[in-house]
């Protein structure tokens, strides 16, 4: 019989349980390698740190999530991209819950390493982009306000209608997605 194999995806599947169990703070180098029954040796062979493990979970989790929103705006959809959240809740609860109950600095503290950086800051950088996409096509400007208003209804109220749910361990309600509809057609049909 081999030695077991202990790879990057092993080590991060194991830190991704871990913190849907009990919070990110709960993912130590300890419990991950107590999880995967590897030595500390194998953890720091592939990962610098605990926060480097970390950080690019939550990095894996928000590229994840942003693929279907990406997705719908590519296609013109804004109300597609509004409803992304509950949808991607009801398919990916305990994902949605680690994503959206808690911010990357629950994740990591401190500084971040330079390629976890620049891999936020990209994420960063294309979601302000779309943003400013959409406020373009829906409002016909990309001022200030034409992005707060796109930011509020692409973002902030579909997290907010689904986060009580996801608090609560259950799947969102239909409901939820006639809520986030009905503020969408109220903000983007609405002239401006």
């Amino acid at each position: 019989m081999g030695r077991p194999i202990f790879d990057h995806a092993g080590f991060l599947e194991a830190a991704r349980l871990l913190a849907i169990e009990a919070g990110p703070r709960a993912v130590t180098v300890d419990s991950i390698t107590q999880r995967t029954k590897a030595p500390k040796g194998s953890f720091y062979h592939r990962f610098a740190s605990r926060d480097v493990l970390l950080g690019q979970l939550w990095l894996n989790m928000v590229l994840a999530y942003q693929e279907g929103f990406f997705a719908a705006l590519d296609r013109g959809d804004g109300l597609a991209a509004a409803l992304h959240a509950p949808r991607w809740a009801r398919a990916q609860l305990e994902d949605a819950r680690l994503l959206l109950l808690y911010s990357r600095h629950d994740f990591v503290h401190g500084d971040w390493p330079a390629d976890l950086k620049r891999g936020v800051n990209q994420q960063a950088e294309r979601f302000q982009e779309y943003l400013i996409k959409f406020a373009r096509s829906a409002f016909g400007r990309t001022g200030a306000p034409q992005i707060r208003r796109a930011t509020f209804v692409l973002a902030e109220v579909p997290i907010a209608a689904v986060r009580g749910h996801l608090e609560r361990r259950e799947i969102p309600p239909a409901i939820v997605d006639e809520l986030v509809v009905d503020t969408y057609r109220a903000i983007v049909d609405r002239p401006h």
